[in-house]
């Protein structure tokens, strides 16, 4: 398998010299096309610093993340954001739907700002909701649909683009124990079944549990500092 992701001795670090925070300290670790990958940890173990990181929506202090062969620390302007819009997919732990627009219209947006023509939005739109088997609710607006429903149409919008990797960041935070269950189960047809490479940040051992490949974030003391590892195990 090849690497969609590469995270090589990375830090994070906030402040100035007087007043230092550490937020990633030295991580390393590998993504393989396809996987299914969680992140876990306690709040405050900077799993979601990693995230954003990863994500582009922050930048390291030091050390190198490669997506798809592309070192995106070293991205800048336009075409950082061209890279996010294309290769990535997110999908946000409070949905971030538009309102004013349909689950359609919420899940073809990505689409058509990058200029896809109507015909193949209207075919890749209605494709993805009958797997994730949300056609019955695309003419709907995001105040008619429910909970579990809304975090579908976001898993509908973050993979529609076909992106090399999808993003999550405490999906199930907001979800009950039943909307839970059925995003995690949607997360697992949209690896199994679609190919998506999902990279998950979680605090919780359930929703880890359906990740194939679980990265345990924790902080370690070494030399008399705290830095954070990731741990790989294999369910």
């Amino acid at each position: 398998m090849s690497h969609v992701l590469e995270v090589k001795n990375i830090e994070k670090y906030y402040g100035n010299k007087s007043n230092l925070t550490k937020a990633i300290a030295g991580i390393s670790f590998n993504v393989e096309t396809g996987e299914f990958v969680g992140i876990m940890g306690a709040s405050g173990s900077g799993k979601t610093t990693l995230l954003n990181c990863i994500s582009t929506i922050d930048r390291v202090t030091a050390g190198n993340i490669i997506i798809n062969n592309q070192d995106i620390t070293k991205l800048k302007g336009n075409k950082l954001n061209k890279f996010r819009r294309e290769e990535l997919g997110f999908i946000f732990q409070d949905f971030n739907l538009l309102d004013t627009l349909t689950a359609y219209e919420n899940i073809a947006l990505a689409l058509t700002i990058q200029k896809v023509n109507a015909h193949e939005i209207d075919k890749r739109v209605k494709g993805v909701a009958e797997k994730l088997e949300i056609s019955d609710i695309l003419n709907k607006y995001p105040y008619q649909i429910s909970g579990g429903q809304k975090q579908r149409v976001a898993s509908a919008r973050a993979i529609i683009t076909n992106p090399k990797m999808v993003l999550a960041d405490e999906p199930t935070g907001a979800l009950d124990s039943k909307s839970a269950r059925q995003l995690l189960e949607t997360f697992e047809h949209l690896n199994q079944n679609l190919g998506a490479t999902i990279l998950m940040v979680t605090h919780d051992a359930f929703t880890a549990s359906y990740a194939d490949k679980n990265h345990t974030n924790q902080k370690k003391d070494i030399s008399k500092r705290n830095q954070y590892v990731c741990i790989k195990t294999i369910k």
